[in-house]
């Protein structure tokens, strides 16, 4: 029997997204299954629970910009807090279902380039323009990009990804779904791992 694919769900503006997004690639790896990679949008994520930043919260924000650093530090992820934080991600997020449709591995190599320049490099990538220049980096014309994450049926792709992630109960970023059993958070990562090597409990 085929196995099925690791469901992938993350905001480009997640920490944990971008930790997950470093991690998942060997997991699935070792244990011989694909990945979706799929970009959702968090601001729907927290109408949906009633929630919102973990920033926008007292005392949960200073905790959670601590932990940030050192859950990338146990992960072995370079990484450092953005001098913009959060943002929008709609123009990362359009632009990766936008070209998942011509390469799914390009898709993916833009996704992974990124989180790296919003992590690694302090780049905004919420601005469209800054999004393009990653895509062109990879061979994508700039021009095009541009065009396409305006273009109103990739728009509404994203509207209904994220819509599909709420009502299969994504509740955060990172979220895995494998075989139909959810997983939130890159403090998962380890219990997915084992789920998969023991082929769940």
């Amino acid at each position: 029997m085929s196995k099925g694919p690791i469901e992938f769900y993350y905001d480009f503006s997640s920490p944990y997204g971008y930790i997950g997004a470093m991690r998942i690639e060997d997991i699935a790896a070792a244990h011989d299954r694909e990945i979706l990679w799929r970009p959702i949008l968090l601001g729907v994520i927290f109408k949906a629970t009633n929630s919102a930043p973990l920033m926008h919260v007292p005392l949960k924000g200073e905790y959670s910009k601590h932990d940030f650093a050192r859950t990338a530090r146990y992960y072995n992820v370079p990484y450092k807090l953005p001098s913009k934080f959060p943002i929008a991600s709609q123009a990362p997020a359009r632009g990766h279902y936008w070209l998942e449709e011509q390469d799914k591995g390009l898709a993916k190599r833009f996704s992974l380039a990124v989180f790296n320049a919003y992590f690694v490099e302090d780049k905004d990538v919420s601005s469209p323009e800054v999004a393009a220049d990653i895509a062109h980096a990879l061979g994508v014309d700039r021009a095009a990009f541009l065009e396409a994450i305006q273009a109103p049926e990739i728009k509404q792709r994203l509207k209904d990804e994220t819509q599909a992630a709420v009502d299969k109960g994504v509740c955060g970023s990172p979220f895995f779904i494998v075989d139909g059993e959810p997983f939130w958070g890159s403090d998962r990562l380890p219990m997915l791992s084992a789920w998969l090597e023991r082929g769940g409990w």
